[in-house]
This record gives C-alpha cells, sequence and structure tokens, in this order.
C-alpha cells in the first residue's frame, strides 16, 4: 500500500474556531448532497443473499439514472430557442 500525503487532525478544542466550524458546515452540506444522489428509497431492505442485494442495488441505480436523464432531457428542450 502506498501512502500519498498525511493529514493533520485537529485537535479538540473546548471552543471551536471559524475554520472548524467552516469545515464542518462544507462537510454537512457535502453529506447533505448525497443523500438525495443515490436513488435508493428509504427503508430497512431484507435480502436473502449479496447477489439480491446488489441486483436491488443495480435496479435502483438503473432507475434513477433513466429518470434523471428524462428530466435533464425534458428541461434542455423546454430551455430551447423554438420552445417560446
Amino acid at each position: 500500500m502506498k501512502t500519498i500525503g498525511n493529514r493533520q487532525r485537529p485537535q479538540i478544542q473546548a471552543r471551536a474556531s471559524g475554520d472548524a466550524l467552516l469545515t464542518g458546515a462544507l462537510f454537512s452540506e457535502s453529506i447533505a448532497r448525497l443523500a438525495g444522489s443515490t436513488f435508493v428509497p428509504k427503508g430497512v431492505y431484507r435480502f436473502k443473499s449479496h447477489e439480491a442485494a446488489n441486483q436491488h442495488q443495480s435496479d435502483c441505480l438503473a432507475r434513477g439514472m433513466a429518470l434523471l436523464a428524462m428530466k435533464r432531457s425534458h428541461d434542455r428542450k423546454a430551455q430551447s430557442p423554438g420552445n417560446t
């Protein structure tokens, strides 16, 4: 394994600095943005095998990507100059 760079973890303090608060806010925003892009509906899923879980994930991903492509195509058609 090859290690590239090293990240210095900030010390835990009683009062957070502005930089630490900004870093935390940016992290939270990134996680919130990811939550809406997985295409897997909320819920608890139980599968009989890993293969069934992988198939479910693939199906959700394919369905989500198709819906996203349709939405983007519709948005492009609505923005084209001939559709005013």
